[in-house]
């Protein structure tokens, strides 16, 4: 079955910069679509970016315009996120997301925490 895993995750201070990657159990490239949301406690899930594996055509949150960055290494098979510039109000947990077109359901990874201290 597959297993979507993400790491990168953890405490960093407002202005500093983390990265999360995800890898898959099979390729990640297999999927067509990929993306990172995140989830405060309280609040809905959220779309923070998402790529599309044929094209590499990406979308943001109008709060990670300019400051984050989804990509796929293919060397590396991840999909990853950069998060610059990072301020409190990005605390959450943050989850990897594939999508097969025409599959009945998306897979999810658990989701690593980031925490941006003031």
């Amino acid at each position: 079955q597959v297993q979507l895993v993400e790491s990168g995750g953890g405490l960093v201070q407002a202005g500093g910069s983390l990265r999360l990657s995800c890898a898959s159990s099979t390729t990640i490239t297999t999927f067509n679509f990929l993306a990172w949301y995140r989830q405060a406690p309280g609040r809905q899930r959220e779309l923070v970016a998402s790529i599309t594996t044929t094209g590499d055509n990406t979308l943001y949150a109008d709060s990670a315009k300019g400051r984050f960055s989804i990509s796929v290494d293919r060397a590396r098979d991840t999909v990853n996120l950069q998060m610059n510039s990072l301020k409190p109000a990005v605390t959450a947990v943050y989850y990897c997301k594939g999508v097969h077109f025409g599959a009945p359901s998306a897979y999810w990874g658990r989701g690593p925490q980031v925490t941006v201290s003031a």
